[in-house]
């Protein structure tokens, strides 16, 4: 998949451009990236730089840098990423690294769709398991729900693990009957 259409709906004449989704990986990404992470309000600067640095790493090394992205496009701007990736010394584990919608664009259901892509590139990769870690503050609540809403669970919190009374949520969800 480099690049394909995705319309909700018939053609309307006051309908927003159809999105358009992306796997290639271009030079201006990594501004672009920055840019929707930033937007969310809920990332610090490191985070943020690590954001960044997972697609420099893969405009550097390509496919065998193990980042897998699938960017959300209309009318030429980027709404939303995925980044994903086989879980080191696994054999059928991946990660879901980074998803991420530009604040505005949010609510547009953006995110469930790179999230469904994602997961169906991860299964044509052999992929059956996807896990995802995040945040228990109280600012990702939503974060969380939206997790839950997909298909996710919780399959694991270690407790203060970014901060104290900030706990990593690890979710997991398998793509195959187990």
């Amino acid at each position: 998949m480099d690049r394909t259409t995705h319309r909700n709906g018939t053609a309307d004449p006051g309908e927003a451009p159809p999105l358009a989704l992306r796997t290639a990986v271009v030079r201006g990404d990594a501004g672009v990236v920055r840019d929707i992470v930033s937007s969310t309000g809920l990332f610090r600067p490191d985070e943020i730089g690590i954001a960044v640095e997972l697609v420099e790493e893969r405009l550097r090394v390509g496919p065998a840098s193990g980042y897998h992205f699938i960017f959300a496009e209309r009318a030429g701007r980027v709404l939303g990423y995925s980044c994903y990736g086989p879980v080191p010394l696994t054999l059928q584990s991946y990660d879901l690294y980074w998803i991420a919608v530009r604040k505005e664009a949010q609510g547009a259901g953006i995110g469930r769709m790179l999230l469904e892509k994602s997961e169906a590139a991860i299964g044509g990769h052999g992929g059956r398991r996807v896990y995802i870690e995040t945040s228990s503050k109280a600012i990702y609540r939503d974060t969380r729900r939206f997790y839950e809403r997909n298909g996710y669970r919780v399959e694991a919190t270690l407790k203060e693990f970014y901060s104290p009374g900030d706990n990593k949520v690890i979710y997991v969800k398998p793509l195959s009957s187990e």
